[in-house]
């Protein structure tokens, strides 16, 4: 079965990221617009000066990595695979072309707010934030992004107090598997006026889910229907 969430999450050809994975930076050909690195000890060491960069895969990212990352002004899709061990994400910031960001397990991270200082960001999808305490640093993006993606692992569920701060935001996807919802209250996205998918958890009551159906019938979501499934 096609998965509904592809679409909106950009999802990438597996085959061509493999194709174009290097061991060092040092390999990676002059002039490369893809690549993918990750890091064994400094094997990364060197790959700020690929500036011609600008699809990254990249994985084990600690913070030297990082770093050099934030040196590759042209890139526009970037996916910082698991696991993501810098604590400041303050490089990224430099990324004023960047698009789509995939952030997957920031263990060390407290501060996301750089994050929203990306004026070209339509696809950000952040994965088992251990110390992400809430979703109000995301309001300075709300009307720029297409698609967003907060959501646990296959083996912890991100922890999300509330989804007011999402209240009123323009984003066409809101991707929430594995997460658990604290207040339970899913009318904050009646208020998004052009939502259409809401892939997330079983993370509200059914009346909960039957509530944002009758005042948003236009969202699709697989549990206003198939609840018990």
């Amino acid at each position: 079965m096609k998965d509904p969430n592809a679409h909106y999450r950009m999802q990438p050809d597996w085959a061509k990221v493999r194709a174009h994975w290097v061991e060092r930076a040092a390999d990676i050909p002059p002039g490369a617009t893809y690549a993918g690195l990750g890091r064994d000890k400094t094997s990364y060491r060197g790959i700020a000066a690929h500036k011609s960069l600008t699809t990254l895969f990249a994985s084990a990212v600690d913070q030297a990595y990082l770093d050099e990352i934030g040196e590759l002004e042209a890139l526009e899709f970037l996916w910082l695979g698991w696991p993501t061990t810098a604590r400041d994400l303050s490089p990224l910031t430099r990324l004023q072309r960047l698009r789509f960001l995939n952030l997957d397990s920031p263990r060390n991270v407290i501060d996301f707010a750089p994050l929203a200082a990306l004026p070209a960001l339509t696809h950000l999808f952040v994965e088992n934030a251990k110390h992400m305490g809430g979703l109000e640093w995301l309001a300075p993006i709300k009307d720029q992004l297409t698609s967003l993606g907060i959501e646990g692992s296959m083996w912890t569920l991100q922890k999300v107090p509330s989804l007011a701060p999402l209240a009123g935001f323009g984003f066409e996807a809101l991707c929430m598997t594995s997460v658990q919802l604290a207040d339970k209250d899913l009318t904050p996205l009646a208020t998004c006026p052009n939502l259409r998918h809401l892939g997330c958890a079983r993370f509200a009551p059914k009346a909960r889910f039957e509530e944002l159906k009758a005042l948003r019938p236009d969202i699709g979501c697989i549990w206003f229907d198939k609840y018990e499934v």
